[in-house]
């Protein structure tokens, strides 16, 4: 099979950042295209209580702000050559990702974690390794370091 659909779920993290970098390489040596995806975590514990208590202009601004920093990765796949396209949605983000490389065909997740251990991820769970368990198709999992990926 070839690749020709990469899914880049992001969030801002020096981790992201790094599957960033590994995703437009790897597109660029295959000729595929990019969905850059940022989920708006709504299922967590406390956000839909959040959601009532903050006045909309607040999550308006929040809005704006995510559509700004996808808008500034856009165009570094873009420098690159690439064809790209960007998606802001709520929910939980490891269904999230998963139903959207079904819904999108990709053929491939390229994904940061945080690497988390022991109790961190037991409490929190790993989105990377849901992912990797229950997505449509194979995924690679960027670990970098945040003192050697730039944010």
């Amino acid at each position: 099979m070839i690749t020709q659909h990469i899914l880049v779920p992001i969030d801002f993290s020096a981790y992201a950042n790094q599957a960033l970098e590994n995703a437009i390489e790897l597109a660029k040596a295959l000729r595929a295209r990019l969905t850059l995806l940022h989920v708006v975590d709504t299922m967590s514990w406390g956000v839909a209580q959040a959601q009532a208590a903050i006045p909309p202009s607040v999550w308006q601004d929040l809005e704006t702000s995510l559509a700004e920093r996808m808008e500034t990765s856009r165009k570094r796949v873009q420098a690159a050559g690439l064809q790209v396209e960007t998606l802001i949605l709520h929910g939980a983000p490891s269904q999230t990702i998963i139903d959207t490389a079904q819904d999108k065909g990709a053929d491939l997740i390229v994904m940061g974690t945080h690497g988390r251990t022991r109790l961190t991820h037991a409490l929190v769970g790993s989105v990377a390794e849901k992912v990797v368990r229950l997505a449509p198709c194979p995924v690679w999992v960027a670990r970098g370091t945040p003192e050697t990926s730039s944010a």
